[in-house]
């Protein structure tokens, strides 16, 4: 591909994988006008979002071996026209156990574009060129959790909550008219891929057998934990125990946006002068200190807002190197035959966590900021000792990564 070419790609990319943020992000200010309309109370409402991280685990699993089987675009354009009919039964919702529901479709369909853009990629870039593919498509997607929430409140004050859902029919509807005539497909199909249930979940054991995969995919996946423990706590966090209006909620979401944003653009810089490896290492290690600062904080004081809000800047800032640099090594073992499964059990174990933990944030809630900030904590935590461990194998993964760029 041209330089031009991979930059159109990007784009595209970047407005597939910002369907994820939207559908997440643009509805949270809407919470109380959910309840209200549909009668329920909060925890109800935030299962919701709980479903809507379960459909994002488990659907990507059945569009992995699809993607393998028939190409990236026909499967993407499938799921697109789902998750567009279940934003019209979102819109339509006559009590909050359909929403629940119709958040579970919207998620089988819209996770396809998270595989899709694992995937293509792969297929198109070279390993070295993997992370800064992906930190680019940070950059075309920021704009989304950035301007979702503001968008949602809007939307919600002036045209009520279920207007929300039918801004994303709208979003789905142009991104398949775009992908229909301005994507090409990167993969054939392959007629060799077995669909079958037996061949599946050999082909997904063996994506499982690569301990570089297992590794680094559950370390970039705990520290994106952290990304839902905050979704999930931080509307109760600044709206009921720190006070601040929908309007600068959204503002202050779009800002710690934008600190993510900006780590994974700064990321693209410094792995031209740094080990990927390395570089990864660093900024979790980094990140765990900011974590603890912030846990010491809380436990010991009742922080002011803006010393909570640079804490937590930081944490999500920190992220963006994490998220695009272990992603790419995961894949990295993976040329052909088994992207689409691997890209698919990446996002699951992401998505899995996601859900995993905005159930515990559930289960936890206890009226304060600390249940939030100690599963930031351990989360990072985690990662950051899953990252140590791929200490032996480090340099074989090096240079693996850096041969590709001769």
């Amino acid at each position: 591909m041209t330089k031009k070419q991979q930059q159109v790609l990007i784009v595209i990319l970047g407005f597939i994988a910002a369907i994820g943020p939207f559908s997440i992000d643009m509805y949270l200010p809407g919470f109380p006008a959910i309840a209200k309309d549909l009668e329920t109370d909060d925890a109800h409402v935030s299962l919701t979002l709980t479903t809507y991280f379960i459909g994002i685990s488990v659907g990507q699993l059945a569009y992995g071996p699809l993607m393998d089987r028939f190409g990236r675009k026909k499967p993407l354009l499938i799921g697109l026209v789902i998750y567009a009919i279940a934003a019209i039964g979102c819109a339509l919702s006559p009590d909050v156990w359909w929403l629940i529901g119709m958040r579970l479709v919207l998620a089988l369909g819209g996770c396809v574009g998270m595989v899709a853009c694992s995937a293509i990629i792969r297929d198109r870039f070279s390993a070295n060129e993997v992370a800064r593919a992906f930190s680019s498509i940070l950059l075309v997607m920021g704009v989304a959790p950035v301007v979702a929430p503001t968008l949602g409140g809007v939307f919600t004050e002036y045209f009520g909550w279920r207007s929300i859902f039918v801004f994303l029919l709208v979003i789905a509807v142009l991104l398949i008219v775009i992908i229909y005539f301005f994507l090409e497909e990167s993969k054939g199909e392959d007629h060799e891929v077995s669909l079958k249930v037996g061949k599946i979940a050999r082909n997904y054991l063996v994506v499982l057998s690569n301990t570089d995969f297992v590794v680094y995919g559950l370390a970039g996946s705990i520290a994106m934990a952290i990304m839902f423990a905050y979704i999930s706590g931080i509307p109760f966090i600044l709206m009921k125990i720190y006070g601040v209006s929908e309007t600068t909620f959204g503002w202050m979401f779009g800002l710690n946006a934008c600190g993510f944003i900006a780590g994974s653009q700064l990321n693209r810089f410094l792995l031209k002068r740094h080990s990927l490896i390395a570089l990864t290492r660093k900024t979790s290690f980094i990140q765990l200190i900011v974590t603890s600062l912030l846990l010491a904080g809380v436990w010991n004081f009742e922080l002011p807002l803006p010393v909570f809000a640079t804490l937590l800047f930081f944490i999500l800032f920190l992220l963006g190197f994490i998220n695009p640099n272990a992603t790419a090594l995961s894949l990295e073992p993976f040329v052909s035959g088994n992207v689409g499964s691997a890209s698919a059990m990446n996002g699951s174990f992401k998505m899995g966590a996601g859900a995993a933990i905005s159930a515990l944030m559930g289960v936890f809630h206890d009226g304060t900021v600390f249940p939030m900030v100690m599963m930031a904590f351990v989360l990072a935590l985690i990662s950051f000792l899953l990252l140590l461990l791929t200490g032996r194998k480090s340099r074989r993964v090096e240079e693996r990564v850096y041969a590709d760029k001769e």
